[in-house]
């Protein structure tokens, strides 16, 4: 989740009346106290694109957290055989955004998300994996931290500990893709593709890898209000917006190379405090480590996925005697 996303040029916004203009000047000063940041909506301008980008995903004031939740369901897709719901996912996270000297915003996140049962909706310790009919044990999403700056400029993606060694790429505008909405909203589509070295090389990891190679592809929309962008009092911005994500089989499936890949659809949104969150999911993160209910306050990294995660906190299952990965249907 970085900015080195890929952007088409935004949309040219229509003039604003002038009376409304004089209002939202920029930059404009919160009145919380927050650094100043650009309220006036110009699609065209990086500064705007930045600050605005940096007030959806967390809160301008660094004395604030910003409490985001999202919830959906993970699919399994093979070839010759329809797409299965293989659990739901549910989780949240807190994050807090500190201006750096340069005026860009550094964000600091902590996020964990567990899979819960379709039917029951309980949170999973251990799945049936309809694949190999094998029960497995669940490991939930867990990333602390996953940090990146907002800058007016385009960044390098992710480098997952180094392991996706991106050169820096050419100095352009930050520019998202935005456009109106219904009701006086405005959307905003983000996203990247990548194919990197996995850390969960075969190996090593002969259950867990799904190869050499890592294919994630995650996109975003976001939904705010075009009253809320151009109020210098709102040094975050509330919304509701869609997460997808396509990744390589979850290692702890034990799938091996099999064909085939996981299909992230989500919603999520702001949450106006942790009692909005679902109390099971609080208590199970808080039952790992209470750090998983707050912010960080300092950066320190690395920024790693769930898979390298698992690459450094897990050890590899052992491998049956002739054990090979689940092969999908023949196509009739």
């Amino acid at each position: 989740m970085d900015n080195g996303i890929t952007r088409r040029q935004g949309l040219q916004f229509a003039g604003l009346a002038a009376a409304t203009a004089a209002t939202v000047a920029a930059p404009a000063m919160a009145a919380t106290g927050a650094p100043p940041f650009v309220t006036k909506i110009d699609f065209k301008d990086p500064i705007w694109n930045r600050d605005t980008y940096a007030r959806m995903d967390g809160d301008l004031n660094p004395n604030n957290e910003k409490i985001g939740w999202i919830k959906g369901k993970a699919f399994g897709v093979r070839p010759n055989e329809t797409v299965r719901t293989l659990f739901e996912v549910d989780g949240f996270s807190f994050v807090r955004i500190k201006q750096l000297p340069n005026g860009d915003w550094r964000r600091m996140l902590r996020e964990i998300v567990f899979y819960r049962d379709p039917e029951t909706r309980e949170i999973l310790k251990t799945w049936r994996n309809p694949y190999t009919n094998e029960d497995v044990r669940v490991v939930p999403i867990a990333n602390d931290p996953f940090n990146f700056t907002h800058s007016a400029w385009i960044q390098g993606g992710p480098s997952y500990g180094g392991l996706r060694d991106d050169k820096a790429p050419p100095k352009k505008p930050f520019l998202l893709n935005w456009f109106e909405g219904p009701d006086d909203t405005l959307v905003c589509q983000t996203g990247i593709d990548m194919m990197y070295p996995n850390a969960l090389q075969p190996d090593k990891w002969v259950r867990e890898s799904s190869g050499r190679m890592n294919r994630v592809s995650e996109h975003f929309i976001y939904t705010v209000k075009k009253a809320d962008v151009l109020n210098p009092k709102m040094t975050h911005l509330k919304h509701i917006g869609a997460w997808s994500r396509i990744t390589p089989w979850l290692p702890w499936m034990l799938m091996g190379q099999a064909e085939g890949h996981i299909s992230y659809f989500t919603h999520f949104a702001t949450a106006n405090s942790i009692k909005e969150l679902p109390a099971d999911i609080v208590a199970a993160a808080a039952a790992m480590d209470k750090k998983w209910l707050s912010a960080p306050t300092e950066d320190y990294g690395p920024s790693l996925s769930s898979l390298e995660n698992f690459a450094r906190e897990q050890t590899p299952a052992p491998v049956p005697a002739g054990w090979t990965p689940p092969k999908p249907p023949q196509p009739r």
